[in-house]
């Protein structure tokens, strides 16, 4: 080992050999007198030279005398007999190569530009100027290209095993919710069969056609109540009268109890096999009804007309009677009909705008405006702009060129939609809440005299 160090400290990095007549220039760099001249040589009609090793510029060409000391140094170990190049058992690697171009000088670097391995000597010569490295840098590159390639394919990989499991998972759960849905289908049709058979046995006044089916009756019920009451034969009955009243009595309260528990899992399951929601304008018209305007909540300045379905806003005040509802401050108006369930109806405005609001009858109806409290959901539609209100709390939403508002609500789903209506019916806004009852649809004008509102024949 410190024969190898030897040999290293008093190499030329030009040739990589001992020094020969050694020289040290400015830098403190020491080279072959032979090997320094030839590449300043070469750089004589630049004018300018370098250190091949720290790139240090000298101007003008320095003046190269012999180290004395370096010289006696590298005749001591050519005596030793370490001037030969050490043994050793390694695979020759690029840099271990001689240059074709400059003999005896190894591949230390690596030129981009070209492609191929170089040695110091041609950095300054052939491949000037070129995008040169150290060769081993260039080694730790492509491995770790080769390393990210490998990585990227691993990915990818994993990524189609991940598609394909989730797929397989999205079949599995679609059987599974299928299944699940054709055995509830199966138990309403058995729970509403139950149920009719057990209307049935309620309005029965014939006693013996009564106790004859009392078998059956037991079955239908699945009461615990029947096993408790001993039924003797009929010749032993000191009072049938008393005794098939009592019968009779205690049934009827098993019977109102399991029906009221039929028709609330009949109900139940309904909801879990609700139809799905409508998309188009005519899967909404499945669910229109009939909505009228309620003069007794109308503001003054609000013209009522077109069969109670038209609002208009007046300059002067309408001669309309007392009413604890009627709106004082805001230019309002409730529909006469209170909305339940799934409803879809649409409202045509004209003017500067309307809001078209859904409101719980609590509301205060002397200064609440829509969208001002938690007990009404609004849009606000103007020639300029749409908005939900809700709560005072205004969220912005896409203009829309028709004048004509569809309003769907789902109590159960508790969703509202707001929907622009013209050829086509594209949704403004859906906002989902849990809906009191009972629920109203509202109308307000407030921008300009001449506004109207309409809600439409469906």
């Amino acid at each position: 080992m410190r024969a190898e160090l030897d040999r290293e400290s008093f190499s030329c990095s030009i040739c990589l050999d001992l020094l020969r007549d050694p020289v040290t220039i400015p830098c403190g760099h020491s080279y072959c007198m032979k090997c320094i001249e030839n590449i300043w040589d070469e750089e004589d009609e630049k004018e300018v030279h370098s250190c091949p090793q720290c790139r240090q510029t000298f101007k003008p060409r320095p003046t190269l005398v012999k180290n004395i000391m370096l010289a006696a140094l590298t005749e001591q170990l050519k005596m030793t007999g370490l001037g030969a190049s050490p043994s050793t058992h390694s695979y020759a690697g690029p840099e271990d190569v001689a240059c074709d171009i400059c003999t005896g000088r190894k591949l230390k670097m690596f030129c981009r530009t070209d492609q191929q391995s170089i040695c110091y000597v041609c950095t300054v010569d052939e491949h000037k100027d070129h995008d040169i490295v150290s060769g081993a840098a260039e080694r730790m590159e492509n491995e770790s290209e080769k390393i990210l390639f490998e990585m990227i394919c691993l990915i990818q990989q994993r990524s189609s095993e991940l598609k394909q499991q989730i797929r397989s998972q999205q079949e599995s759960e679609v059987k599974r919710v299928k299944e699940f849905q054709k055995k509830l289908e199966l138990e309403i049709c058995e729970l509403k069969r139950k149920e009719v058979e057990l209307e049935q046995f309620l309005h029965i006044e014939d006693h013996s056609f009564f106790l004859q089916h009392f078998p059956s009756l037991s079955s239908l019920s699945e009461s615990d109540g029947s096993s408790n009451i001993n039924v003797r034969p009929l010749n032993y009955f000191e009072d049938v009268t008393a005794a098939v009243s009592e019968l009779r009595d205690k049934f009827q309260d098993i019977l109102m109890s399991k029906c009221a528990e039929i028709s609330f899992r009949v109900t139940e399951v309904d909801v879990l096999l609700s139809e799905p929601e409508p998309k188009t304008r005519e899967d909404f018209l499945r669910y229109s009804t009939k909505i009228t305007l309620d003069p007794d909540t109308a503001h003054t300045k609000l013209l009522i007309s077109e069969g109670n379905r038209k609002v208009v806003l007046m300059n002067q005040s309408q001669v309309y009677n007392v009413h604890p509802e009627r709106f004082i401050v805001p230019f309002q108006v409730l529909s006469k009909q209170s909305i339940t369930g799934r409803i879809y109806w649409e409202v045509e405005w004209g003017g500067m705008g309307c809001c078209v609001a859904v409101v719980h009858k609590d509301v205060n109806t002397a200064e609440s405006e829509f969208g001002s409290n938690n007990k009404s959901w609004a849009l606000l539609c103007s020639k300029d702009k749409h908005e939900f209100l809700h709560n005072n709390t205004r969220v912005p939403i896409s203009d829309s060129d028709s004048s004509r508002i569809g309003v769907y609500l789902n109590q159960k789903a508790g969703t509202i939609s707001f929907y622009s209506v013209s050829e086509a019916i594209t949704r403004l806004f859906k906002v989902k809440t849990t809906f009191p009852d009972p629920l109203y649809t509202g109308i307000s004008l407030f921008f300009s005299c001449g506004d109207t509102a309409e809600i439409c024949e469906l």
